[in-house]
C-alpha cells in the first residue's frame, strides 16, 4: 500500500504541533471528542432538509472504549462520516478544517460548531504512537480507513463498516521515565478528563465500566458486571433560564465546581448581547480562600466555547482587583488559536472583560445599598483587594473602586463610605481626616485624633497596610483633600491660636533645640494646640508619613535609610512639658532625660517601636527611685 505525505506543510511543522502547540497532553481528548461532537451536529443538521440521513435525537452518541491489553483507546460517533476524499482534504491536509468549511456554507446562526482550525485531531499524536481513523457515510457502500504513525505521512484504503459515522483508534505509546500514558487507558482516568473538559458536549458521552455488584440471592458474593455510563453532564447549568434554577442548584453548583464549604455570597448569571455574544455565570464567595493573599493564588474565569472548556483559568478576563470572583464565561464567538489555549484575538477578549467588569462592579454596588450587613461581611473578607486595586496601576482605576472601599468611622466605629462620610460633613469642614494605627480604637487614641474629634469632626480610622496608599493614591474626593492627622497638614487653629503658638514657638526656640539636640532622630520639635490634654506626640513633614514609613520598612529589601522627617509636637500648657521647662534652667541633664522620656511615649503613641529600650526603661527606673 503507497504510504502518502502530508500535502501542504512540512514533517517539521507536524512535528512541532505534536510536541509544542498543546501545554497538558490531556487535551488530545478533548480535541477528539469536540470533533465527534462536530460530525453529528453536521448530520443532525443535514437531518433537518434531508430526513432519510437522520436519527431520533436521543440516539446520537459518542462512545468511549479502552483496552489496556493491547493499548488501544477507541473514540466513535454516528457524525456524518467522512469520504475517502474528505479523510484525503481534512486527515491528510494540515490545518485544514471541515468544520470550519462547513460553517462557511450554513448560516452562522443556524449550526453550533466548536472546530474552526484542522490541528486538533493532531493532538492524538502526543500520546499515540499510531492513529486510525475509520469512517462511512450515510448511504455509501464503502467505508474508508486513513492511518499514520505521524511525520512519515499516512495511508488510505477502502474497508468494511456497518454503522454510519467515524471510529478512532489510539494506540497509546509505551509508558517511560519521563510520561505516565497508561492513565489514558484508566476508565476513571477518562470520566475525570470528560468531565474536566467536555462535560457540556451537546450529545451523551458514553463508556464500559466493569463493577462488582452483589449476586443476587447470594448474601456476600459479587459478581462482575458490565455497566455503560454517560460521562458527562450534557446541558450545562449556565445555560438554563435563570427563573428555572433555584438558588440550591446555584449554590450546589458553586460548591461542587469550585471545592468552596460555604455557598457563595452572590450569584450573577446573564447573557450578553452585541459585538461579542456570551453567558456568564459569576459568584462572588462569601469567604477568601487560605491562599487569597498570597501569591500562589491563581485568578481567572473558566472559559467555555458552546460548552467545551478550552481554559480552567483565564486570567486575562478577570481584572486583578475583582480577582475574588470565581464562575465562567460561555462563548461561541471567541476565536481561539491553533492551541484552543492562548486566545487569538485580544480584542473579543478585551471586550468581554470590560463588560464583565462593569457587571460587577454594578452587583457590588447593588449589594451596598440593598444588603448592607452582606456587603460588609463581602468587604471584611475581600476590601483589601479593593484598595490594592485602587493603589495599584499608578490609580488608573481609582474613579471606577473608590465607591466601593469603605473605612471604619469614629462615630460608631463601623465601615463607612467616602461618600458617607462627605454627606455628614459640616459646612466649614474643608477636608477629610484620618488617622492611621494597628486597629481602629488605637488610631483613635492618637492625640491629634482627639482634637479632630473635639472640633465636631468625624475621624476615618486606618488600619491595613494598604490604607493610606490607597487614600494618597485618591487625594481627594469630591473635592476634599484627605489629610493625615498625624502630620503638618493638620491645621485646627484659629487665627488667634496660631498667633500665640507662633510666638511660644519664637520665644522657646532655645529649649525647643535642646530637646532637639538631645532625643535625636527628629527633623523638629514645636509647639502644638492640637494635643487636646495630652503632653506630647510625634507627627511628620513631606510626602512620607510615619505609617508609610512603618509599612515600606517592613517590605523586603527595604531601604534601612527608609524613614519619615518626625516632628515631636509639645503641650506647653501640660505639667509634663512645664516640667521640662523647669529643669532646662535649673539641671539640663535631668532635663535631656525627661525629653527621652516623653519622646519614648509619643513613639509608643504612634505606634513605632522604642529605638532603645533598654535605655529607656533604665531612665524610668533612675526617675521613680
Amino acid at each position: 500500500m503507497e504510504k502518502r505525505q502530508f500535502q501542504t506543510e512540512s514533517k517539521k511543522l507536524l512535528d512541532m504541533m505534536i510536541n509544542s502547540i498543546y501545554t497538558h497532553k490531556e487535551i488530545f481528548l478533548r480535541e477528539l471528542i469536540s470533533n465527534a461532537s462536530d460530525a453529528i451536529d453536521k448530520r443532525y443538521f443535514r437531518s433537518l432538509t434531508e430526513p432519510e440521513t437522520g436519527l431520533n435525537r436521543d440516539e446520537y452518541e459518542i462512545s468511549i472504549s479502552a483496552d489496556e491489553a493491547s493499548r488501544k483507546l477507541v473514540i466513535s460517533d454516528n457524525g456524518c462520516g467522512m469520504t475517502a476524499d474528505e479523510l484525503e482534504n481534512n486527515l491528510g491536509t494540515i490545518a485544514k478544517s471541515g468544520s470550519l468549511d462547513f460553517k462557511s456554507e450554513n448560516s452562522a446562526d443556524s449550526v453550533d460548531i466548536i472546530g474552526q482550525f484542522g490541528v486538533g485531531f493532531y493532538s492524538a499524536f502526543m500520546v499515540a504512537e499510531k492513529v486510525t481513523v475509520v469512517s462511512k457515510v450515510y448511504g455509501a457502500d464503502k467505508a474508508y480507513k486513513w492511518e499514520s504513525e505521524g511525520v512519515d505521512g499516512y495511508t488510505l484504503e477502502e474497508c468494511e463498516k456497518d454503522a454510519v459515522g467515524t471510529e478512532i483508534t489510539l494506540y497509546i505509546k509505551p509508558d517511560s521515565e519521563e510520561e505516565d500514558y497508561c492513565e489514558f487507558l484508566e476508565p476513571y482516568s477518562i470520566q475525570r478528563l470528560v468531565k474536566k473538559y467536555s462535560d457540556y458536549i451537546h450529545y451523551p458521552i458514553r463508556m464500559d465500566f466493569e463493577v462488582n455488584k452483589p449476586v443476587e440471592g447470594k448474601e456476600g458474593e459479587t459478581e462482575k458486571v458490565t455497566e455503560r455510563r454517560t460521562l458527562n453532564s450534557i446541558t450545562p447549568l449556565w445555560r438554563k433560564p435563570a427563573a428555572e434554577i433555584s438558588e440550591k442548584e446555584y449554590n450546589n453548583f458553586y460548591t461542587s465546581k469550585f471545592m468552596d464549604y460555604e455557598p457563595p455570597i452572590r450569584v450573577m448569571h446573564y447573557k450578553q448581547e452585541g459585538t461579542v455574544e456570551y453567558t456568564a455565570l459569576l459568584y462572588i464567595p462569601s469567604h477568601a480562600p487560605f491562599d487569597y493573599y498570597s501569591k500562589n493564588y491563581e485568578k481567572g474565569l473558566q472559559l467555555y466555547s458552546s460548552g467545551v472548556m478550552v481554559m480552567d483559568k483565564c486570567s486575562e478576563v478577570l481584572p486583578d482587583y475583582f480577582s475574588f470572583v470565581k464562575g465562567l464565561i460561555d462563548s461561541s464567538d471567541i476565536s481561539l488559536n491553533i492551541s484552543r489555549e492562548t486566545l487569538q484575538q485580544d480584542h473579543q477578549l478585551r471586550t468581554i472583560s470590560r463588560a464583565v467588569e462593569k457587571k460587577i462592579k454594578s452587583e457590588l454596588s447593588k449589594m451596598m445599598e440593598t444588603d448592607r450587613e452582606k456587603y460588609e461581611k463581602f468587604f471584611k473578607a475581600f476590601g483589601s483587594q479593593l484598595k490594592f486595586g485602587v493603589y495599584s496601576d499608578y490609580g488608573t482605576h481609582k474613579e471606577l473602586l473608590q465607591d466601593l472601599i469603605m473605612f471604619t468611622s469614629s462615630n460608631d466605629m463601623k465601615y463607612t463610605t467616602l461618600k458617607e462620610y462627605v454627606s455628614r460633613m459640616p459646612e466649614e469642614q474643608k477636608s477629610i481626616y484620618y488617622a492611621c494605627g494597628d486597629a481602629p480604637e488605637k488610631a483613635l487614641r492618637l492625640p491629634q485624633a482627639g482634637a479632630v474629634k473635639a472640633k465636631g469632626y468625624e475621624l476615618l480610622l486606618l488600619s491595613e497596610d494598604v490604607d493610606e496608599f490607597t487614600l494618597q493614591t485618591l487625594m481627594s474626593y469630591e473635592d476634599k483633600k484627605f489629610v493625615n492627622v498625624a502630620t503638618d497638614e493638620l491645621d485646627l487653629a484659629s487665627e488667634e491660636e496660631t498667633k500665640k503658638l507662633n510666638d511660644e514657638n519664637e520665644s522657646g526656640k532655645e529649649l525647643l533645640d535642646f530637646i532637639k539636640e538631645k532625643v535625636g532622630g527628629l527633623h523638629a520639635v514645636k509647639y502644638s494646640a492640637a494635643l487636646g490634654d495630652h503632653p506630647a506626640a510625634l507627627s511628620s513633614e513631606g510626602g512620607m508619613t510615619i505609617e508609610m514609613a512603618r509599612v515600606l520598612s517592613k517590605m523586603p529589601d527595604a531601604d534601612s535609610q527608609l524613614s519619615a522627617s518626625l516632628v515631636l509636637e509639645l503641650n506647653a500648657a501640660h505639667p509634663a512639658v512645664e516640667k521640662i521647662k523647669e529643669l532646662y534652667s535649673a539641671d539640663k541633664e535631668l532635663c535631656a532625660k525627661h525629653c527621652r522620656i516623653l519622646a519614648n511615649c509619643a513613639r509608643v503613641m504612634s505606634g513605632l517601636e522604642i529605638e532603645d529600650p533598654e535605655e529607656f526603661g533604665n531612665l524610668i527606673c533612675e526617675l521613680l527611685a
